[in-house]
């Protein structure tokens, strides 16, 4: 097999095998990546004159052609060469002979591999801040147009208090706002660049790691070559915790929406083409897609775990386990993806039951409101709290139904445009 270390011996099948597993599948995503951090390097070693200009643009118009390949969907990993940085230089060594094996000058495979991730780690990050954006503008949307339709209100799955689709809708719309910062928070983490800190101490080349940084669109270094090294994992779980906070909230959501799809409830309804049916009881409507939803944001949720136990007892420094990362955040960034899609997607036809109060099952919904008025008329909280309670025990209470909640973020008063303007900063990154 094709290796960037090989000294003139080879390691077993089996050894190769075994530590190279499915690294070579997962690494067809970092392809184009791998090609922007080489231009950006070999752009770098022009400058300090590690090479002439005239073998800075053969490798740089030879590396457009690999990435219009990448893009085109015929790049191929040979089966014979380990991974996508190895197969970068073997094409352009087969090109350009020795001029190809000049790109690898003060880089190591430790700091591209940091590159590669952390440039599609950046992308990915940006890719979810515009599926979390379309997802609160639908949300928000269904908050205003049935900011008016009553929904009882519940704590410890017992009708609590009343509440209204506005205010749901609109819950989970700011929800995602908090999802956003912790999504920028990943970013600010992966955008930094590690390329130059070579094994995690540096080498001897005189690097000018500020132009990569720049040519590669990074905010900053990581400055200290240690510090670039322990960036490995950290960035990893940072996204990880970023997308299970969006999981969490979309958990809870669909959550709602199986209890709510339910007959006994009949809050919400959605088409029978995006519900399934039942092998032996022809009546039932099972919403498949929510609890879909619900389990694979508990997978997503999973991940940061996963990755601190991967990561943890490790002195600083490279450690082959480290290639274990790709095989646990990758597909959870694609289940993230498709979740977020599907959920977007069922919203466009969700349907509302717009006379849920109408059954005396959420009679005591009100006694909250009761006890209030009583408390505004001048009876003391606990008389009237007391009072009201005997009334609910002898089943002599009653109530009008009216409601009248001003105060902000209340069903009077949901602060949509408030919450669209902290989603809107918090999404300018």
């Amino acid at each position: 097999m094709a290796t960037l270390w090989n000294k003139g011996t080879s390691a077993t099948e089996r050894v190769e095998t075994f530590t190279v597993s499915n690294d070579r599948v997962l690494d067809r995503r970092l392809a184009k990546y791998d090609v922007q951090g080489s231009k950006a390097h070999i752009k770098m070693l022009q400058s300090v004159n590690l090479l002439t200009s005239d073998e800075w643009q053969l490798l740089d118009s030879s590396l457009d052609e690999i990435a219009v390949s990448i893009e085109k969907g015929s790049f191929v990993l040979e089966d014979d060469v380990e991974d996508i940085h190895s197969q970068v230089e073997l094409i352009l060594t087969r090109k350009l002979g020795d001029i190809g094996k000049k790109i690898h000058s003060g880089r190591s495979r430790n700091d591209q591999v940091l590159v590669d991730i952390k440039l599609f780690l950046r992308d990915e990050l940006l890719q979810f801040r515009e599926e979390v954006l379309e997802l609160f503008n639908k949300l928000q949307s269904l908050s205003e147009k049935y900011k008016g339709i009553m929904l009882p209100g519940y704590t410890h799955t017992q009708v609590a208090m009343p509440s209204s689709f506005g205010l749901w809708f609109g819950g989970y719309a700011e929800a995602l706002v908090n999802d956003m910062y912790m999504l920028e928070s990943a970013y600010k983490v992966v955008n930094r660049n590690p390329l130059g800190s070579s094994a995690g101490y540096g080498n001897s080349f005189p690097l000018d790691r500020e132009l990569t940084t720049e040519s590669l669109g990074f905010a900053s270094l990581d400055y200290n070559s240690i510090a670039a090294q322990l960036s490995r994992g950290k960035s990893e779980k940072c996204v990880a915790s970023s997308i299970g906070s969006v999981a969490l909230t979309l958990n809870k959501f669909a959550s709602d929406c199986i209890l709510y799809m339910c007959p006994n409830f009949g809050f919400i309804h959605f088409p029978d083409s995006l519900t399934t049916g039942s092998s032996i009881m022809p009546h039932k409507k099972n919403p498949d897609v929510w609890e879909m939803v619900r389990g694979k944001c508990n997978r997503v949720i999973s991940v940061e775990n996963e990755i601190s136990l991967l990561c943890s007892n490790m002195i600083h420094g490279y450690h082959r386990d480290f290639q274990l990362l790709k095989d646990i955040l990758f597909p959870a960034l694609e289940i993230m993806h498709e979740t977020l899609a599907m959920s977007s997607y069922m919203l466009d036809y969700i349907e509302v039951n717009e006379h849920i109060l109408d059954s005396n099952l959420y009679d005591y919904l009100f006694t909250v409101e009761e006890v209030n008025r009583r408390t505004l008329a001048g009876t003391p909280f606990r008389d009237a709290y007391k009072q009201v309670g005997i009334e609910v025990n002898e089943g002599k209470f009653h109530y009008d139904g009216k409601v009248n909640h001003t105060h902000a973020g209340s069903i009077g008063n949901l602060c949509n445009n408030k919450i669209a303007a902290l989603m809107k900063e918090a999404a300018t990154w």
